[in-house]
């Protein structure tokens, strides 16, 4: 298998396909999660966080989709639900896992919030990207983006958690954004070992002088280690490697047995 192949799900089963599209699809929900040596971490919640989104029949086409990634190595598939002519598409995508960051550098996102559907992933993919290059064009890895108050509600792809003492502060809920896996497997350690944790509302000059994380399924837990134009943070020593470390303790094998299929297409 090629280290980027696309699937088809059609008549029942992932057919490869060409990944040009000479008509452009609208993306409805999408869901990607890192896979390392056949290990994933909540791998159920992505899968009912798409299906809520998808609003479709997906469980043949998951379970087809699972099959398919290697057992070895390290991979950051993607399940689409898109509409193309009208008519709704499932894709799917292998992809190569980049490699992981330990940390991350902000810019907060200058002009209107672009962002369309912001508590569902995956229509709102293509501006989150061009987000993430004008920041990177800033000297920054992530665009924060903030409510039309001024309040930070997330990363351009990545969601926010911030240390205040030994408690964990996180948007408040009433903030619109993307319900974060890696965020909600944090949250779960934090109240079992009984952090106490913070809904707050937070403006970036807010943040001065407290440990501030981007998480997403991609790198995990990234320490932000500097924010363009914007408020100076700190960190604890140790404290990242720990709870990445926790955070890694929760991953489960792929459910399945197929080492490593090499299929032209995937029967359910």
């Amino acid at each position: 298998m090629s280290a980027a192949t696309t699937f088809l799900w059609r008549d029942g089963r992932l057919e490869a396909r060409d990944d040009c599209d000479v008509v452009p699809a609208r993306i409805r929900a999408a869901d990607s999660w890192l896979v390392s040596e056949g290990s994933v971490l909540a791998l159920d919640l992505h899968r009912t966080r798409f299906q809520a989104a998808a609003d479709a029949e997906t469980d043949a086409f998951w379970r087809a989709a699972i099959e398919v990634v290697p057992r070895t190595g390290d991979w950051f598939p993607r399940v689409e639900f898109r509409e193309q002519l009208g008519s709704p598409q499932l894709l799917f995508r292998l992809r190569e896992a980049p490699e992981r960051q330990r940390s991350a550098l902000l810019a907060t996102h200058r002009g209107d919030d672009p962002r369309t559907e912001p508590r569902i992933k995956g229509p709102d993919l293509e501006a989150m990207l061009r987000l993430r290059t004008e920041a990177q064009d800033r000297g920054a890895d992530e665009a924060v983006i903030l409510s039309e108050e001024g309040f930070v509600a997330e990363g351009s792809t990545s969601a926010f958690a911030w240390w205040r003492g030994d408690a964990l502060g996180v948007p408040a809920p009433e903030l619109d954004r993307i319900d974060s896996v890696t965020l909600r497997s944090v949250l779960a350690l934090a109240t079992a070992l009984g952090v106490e944790i913070l809904p707050e509302w937070r403006r970036p000059d807010e943040f001065d002088g407290l440990e501030l994380w981007a998480l997403n399924a991609r790198h995990g837990i990234r320490i932000v280690t500097g924010w363009v134009d914007g408020p100076s943070l700190a960190a604890e020593p140790g404290r990242l490697d720990t709870w990445r470390a926790r955070l890694d303790a929760l991953r489960r094998p792929l459910p399945g047995s197929l080492p490593d299929p090499q299929p032209e297409a995937v029967r359910a």
